[in-house]
């Protein structure tokens, strides 16, 4: 694979050298990442790309945006050449030396580097960028197998071992291996409610795997997620709060993908998750406590049943949009609390377990 992208550096390099030779205007073309340039399958799993380009020519207004583009770009061939890694901060740091190509804040040389994945069609491990971001907190029944970065040989930690802490997620997973016996997988969406489960030990007792999103997941913990679900044939189960935030940024992102990342998704996400969180029927069942919704919660439903393929695809998804809209609240995970600081785990996940019909596609 790193021979690919180091041909598809030398390519695109290769074609600007050509353009300059002609005396014509060098040209950079990438996919337009947009929800607008995605479609929808169920059967393929995940947002995939309609084919709608953006070209960027050099021209006076962006010679600084295409300079940084190519600098970042031989950074990248660097990093691959060597077998190195550079996290995404770092990358913007480096840019310092660059003169007058250089980034002024880290968005700028975030955004470029979206460019050459999206470019070359890859992800950005696999042009040697790292982020900064945790990937992830796993504690219950799996045993990860690694390898010691210093002597290659095999390391295996086990999740269920780990008293009150986790064990976390790396930034990059391809290499990882797994052993389980667990039924499930069960993705939470704040580090709150993984530590609940945690401290009572609700992996021994419905016998799953838990992992803590921390809002939405990274790609690292998506990769992580869709690698174990797939390697050992794990159902995936995503709990989150009750709002459309929660519905349509956290589960929507992790089961198909984001229009942003749409040349990556089919990497990153985990189509056989189903939604096991907070539903607008259950703030009604279980009388949860509530928030009204916010004008930004309205938006983000509007844009959803307007613009979203996910959601224009399953009926159930817009009836839980046009419910929560009657209701005007939403409700927080942590609003089971009102029932009993544990009825998380002695009510509410087993009646989900119980009955498929509660969940959402």
């Amino acid at each position: 694979m790193s021979k690919n992208v180091l041909d598809g550096i030398k390519d695109i390099a290769t074609s600007i050298y050509k353009s300059i030779i002609k005396k014509e205007k060098p040209e950079i073309a990438m996919p337009l990442r947009a929800l607008n340039n995605v479609t929808y399958d169920p059967k393929v799993g995940y947002f995939e790309l309609l084919g709608k380009m953006k070209n960027r020519t050099l021209t006076a207004s962006t010679v600084k945006t295409f300079a940084q583009t190519l600098r970042l770009m031989s950074f990248s061939k660097e990093l691959i050449k060597t077998d190195d890694i550079a996290t995404k901060r770092e990358a913007y740091y480096i840019s310092k030396n660059w003169g007058d190509a250089r980034f002024r804040e880290q968005p700028e040389s975030d955004a470029v580097m979206d460019d050459i994945e999206a470019m070359l069609m890859v992800n950005r491990e696999q042009i040697g960028f790292i982020p900064e971001e945790k990937g992830g907190d796993v504690a219950g029944k799996l045993v990860v197998v690694d390898k010691d970065p210093s002597t290659g040989n095999e390391v295996k930690i086990d999740c269920s071992k780990m008293g009150t802490g986790a064990y976390s997620v790396p930034s990059s997973v391809e290499h990882l291996g797994f052993e389980t016996n667990a039924k499930f997988i069960l993705a939470i969406e704040t580090a709150g409610m993984y530590q609940r489960l945690v401290k009572h030990s609700y992996w021994k007792t419905a016998n799953c795997i838990l992992i803590s999103l921390g809002g939405v997941p990274t790609r690292a913990c998506r990769r992580f997620i869709r690698r174990l679900s797939d390697y050992k044939k794990l159902p995936v189960y995503a709990f989150t709060d009750g709002d459309p935030y929660g519905w349509l940024n956290i589960y929507r992102t992790l089961k198909v993908g984001s229009g942003n990342a749409a040349h990556i998704n089919k990497y990153f996400c985990v189509p056989n998750a189903k939604f096991f969180g907070i539903t607008a029927q259950d703030i009604v069942d279980y009388k949860l406590p509530t928030h009204p919704l916010k004008e930004v919660d309205i938006k983000r439903i509007k844009d959803g049943m307007k613009n979203d393929p996910f959601v224009r695809q399953y009926p159930q998804w817009q009836k839980a949009l046009k419910d929560i809209t009657t209701l005007k609240v939403r409700a927080e995970q942590q609003a089971l609390a009102a029932r009993g600081l544990n009825s998380v785990m002695t009510e509410y996940l087993p009646a989900k377990l119980e009955n498929p019909k509660t969940w959402l596609p």
